[in-house]
């Protein structure tokens, strides 16, 4: 396939235009610049608040004045992942993307369709003059991925419109009417430096390879957790010699499953071959178990330089049963959605920090309230138990489900109109800002579609063209179909 040949045209030119601007989460920056000289340039009302979401109004189009006002809204920051061994900085570098058959990649790091391909398809229709639409108010908030900041702190009055297309959700042809809830608890283990013996050898083990993903979408896909997979190796290691905890790593950002983790210890040097015998026997069994979902799995061992410092064994052994013992995955299925996933708990990442501290970030979804916080507390309960300080967010609401939403009607009989099929009518188990909303607007009739998209958060992500062109034809009946003011 050609770049020529993609389409709608307008919506993959805005794509590639914003591909250009760097937008990582809490960096908004110059993305919100270039949406107020979009706004300029096309002589359209355009509103900012103070964190910077950024509103951009339509009139309605001759003969649609009486249509009710419609919100498109999409975030405009992304998440900012990319493999080890690629040269690539987020505040600087564009997105390079290419085409992969049917699929629209990135080299070597996210792509960035999430949300980007939202904030292009908002970007098309404000430029557009031959879209039949009532009125628009298309809403582009900042630092959804890291905090829901922009949605937290959206005012009431920022925008007036009666429904809510969100564009931010994954599957063609699937219709969200619904989303779980979460919030952030983190550990913090205090350790103290030791002497290491510099007559032990040092070495460093690296998880790879990992599919990773989504800690909402994906966290049902049975995916190995590079933290959890190298705690299994350490504590394997440590239950059978005199190991030292130098420094330990995994994961990066609360709401991506972990794809890479590594640690650097050091063992008497008679068991240096017994160290890599362990590992090879670990390997063969845990790639047994992940044999389906994570094809590509390494476990590396390579000697390393001594180091001259090392974690105190208590607090190392501290944390390694806090690890093993803290729950990552599905914790309970509803009860009322069949293949829902109610409750979970997401293990993202182990980070050393200034102070002498290891900072442990942990994330859990829940479309019950209760159980959100119960899930928080059982996380926390582990951590505190083996010594940790915990920190909890403040968390954000789930939204939850209007099966007589009228604007759900509109858009399963648009689709079928188009497509002689009958659209899948679902909630998510990701985190949408579509809660946070109802809470400033209660009055909104909200609904969430948008393209096919895979591998969300991690290098891996990918976006299917075909289901682009149906994205935007879908959207585009909605918006002639929309009812009349009341």
């Amino acid at each position: 396939m050609d770049r020529t040949e993609l389409k709608p045209a307008s919506v993959f030119h805005y794509f590639d235009e914003i591909c250009q601007v760097p937008r990582p989460s809490k960096k908004e920056e110059k993305i919100i610049e270039y949406l107020k000289a979009f706004g300029k340039k096309h002589n359209l009302e355009t509103k900012f608040d103070e964190v910077g979401n950024v509103l951009i109004k339509k009139p309605a189009t001759k003969g649609k004045e009486h249509l009710q006002t419609v919100v498109l809204q999409s975030h405009v920051d992304m998440v900012c992942e990319k493999n080890s061994d690629v040269q690539h900085d987020f505040l600087k570098d564009p997105i390079q993307t290419y085409i992969d058959g049917e699929w629209l990649r990135a080299k070597g790091t996210t792509l960035g369709a999430d949300n980007g391909i939202g904030v292009a398809t908002e970007l098309a229709i404000l430029a557009a003059d031959d879209i039949e639409h009532g009125p628009i108010e298309c809403l582009f908030t900042i630092d959804e991925e890291t905090g829901l900041t922009g949605a937290f702190a959206l005012k009431e009055g920022f925008m007036n419109g009666d429904i809510l297309l969100n564009l931010d959700s994954e599957d063609e042809g699937e219709l969200f009417i619904g989303c779980a809830g979460g919030i952030d608890t983190v550990a913090e283990f205090e350790y103290k430096k030791v002497a290491a013996p510099q007559d032990y050898f040092f070495f460093r083990v690296d998880v790879k390879g990992l599919t990773g993903g989504h800690s909402g979408d994906d966290i049902n896909k049975m995916r190995a957790n590079a933290n959890k997979v190298l705690v299994r190796y350490l504590t394997r290691i440590s239950k059978k010699m005199d190991m030292y905890l130098c420094e330990i790593n995994g994961g990066n950002l609360r709401n991506a499953i972990p794809r890479e983790a590594y640690a650097v210890c050091a063992v008497p040097m008679p068991e240096k071959e017994n160290v890599r015998i362990e590992l090879n026997i670990f390997a063969a069994e845990v790639e047994d178990e992940y044999a389906v979902t994570e094809p590509n799995m390494k476990l590396l061992l390579e000697s390393e330089t001594p180091r001259k410092e090392a974690i105190d064994r208590d607090t190392t052994t501290r944390l390694l049963k806090a690890l093993t013992a803290v729950h990552h995955g599905i914790y309970a299925m509803s009860q009322d959605i069949e293949g829902l996933v109610e409750t979970s708990s997401n293990l993202a990442s182990i980070k050393m920090v200034e102070g002498n501290t290891i900072r442990i970030a942990t994330s859990q979804r829940s479309s019950i309230l209760s159980s959100r916080d119960d899930m928080a507390n059982t996380v926390g309960a582990v951590f505190e138990l083996a010594g940790a300080t915990i920190t909890v967010g403040e968390g954000y609401p789930g939204w939850k489900p209007n099966p007589s939403s009228a604007i759900l009607k509109v858009a399963v009989e648009a689709y079928k109109r188009l497509f002689g099929v009958e659209p899948k009518v679902k909630a998510i188990h990701a985190g949408l800002e579509c809660g946070l909303f109802l809470e400033k607007y209660p009055s909104l009739d909200m609904v969430s579609f948008g393209p096919t998209l895979r591998g969300v958060h991690s290098p891996d992500e990918r976006m299917l063209i075909p289901t682009v062109d149906k994205f935007w034809r879908h959207l585009l009946e909605v918006l002639a179909n929309i009812p009349e003011k009341k």
